[in-house]
């Protein structure tokens, strides 16, 4: 199986791909500031994880702050990592800090 997180270059992607996910989206937030970097790594092995074993039901987008910062004003992300679950292009959903997979797939099962 192959790892599937979306990774958009600027905020009319990560619309687009709000747009046109049939499925609810995971979005989560990384920094490349010295403090996020390590708990931001640790999330994309979180997330990778976790798309796949969601894969049919979820669509995971990596989002970087500094790229994207109109979407991290809407969902009011203040730090990284965070992470916010979309249906309908509207968050259910949130939370900041690093996860555990088994922590992640709490989060999701309370809320999918």
């Amino acid at each position: 199986m192959v790892k599937r997180v979306h990774q958009p270059r600027e905020d009319a992607e990560f619309d687009f791909i709000l747009r046109t996910s049939a499925a609810p989206v995971l979005a989560y937030f990384t920094g490349a500031w010295p403090k996020a970097i390590e708990p931001s790594r640790a999330m994309d092995l979180v997330m990778g994880d976790i798309a796949e074993a969601y894969q049919d039901r979820l669509t995971v987008v990596r989002t970087d702050i500094t790229r994207c910062p109109r979407t991290t004003g809407r969902y009011e992300i203040t730090g990284a990592p965070s992470y916010v679950l979309l249906k309908g292009g509207e968050a259910v959903a949130h939370g900041t800090g690093p996860l555990t997979v088994a922590e992640a797939e709490r989060f999701l099962d309370g809320h999918l």
